[in-house]
């Protein structure tokens, strides 16, 4: 296992983005994610590109 950590942006059924580590970006974990987008070397990298998501359209702000 490697010591960094990914992120992955992950749109659930409801239309919300939310974002999560790489280890539990599975279809297993979370059934109801219907799009992701990553990975991402940092959690601040994901925070930046949701935004970007919000803005166009793609997610609905929590």
């Amino acid at each position: 296992m490697s010591d960094t950590q990914t992120w992955y942006i992950v749109k659930h059924s409801a239309g919300h983005c939310e974002i999560i580590p790489s280890d539990e970006a599975t279809e297993e974990s979370s059934p109801e994610i219907i799009e992701q987008w990553g990975p991402f070397s940092s959690q601040e990298e994901a925070i930046a590109r949701r935004v970007g998501l919000i803005r166009s359209g793609k997610c609905q702000p929590v």
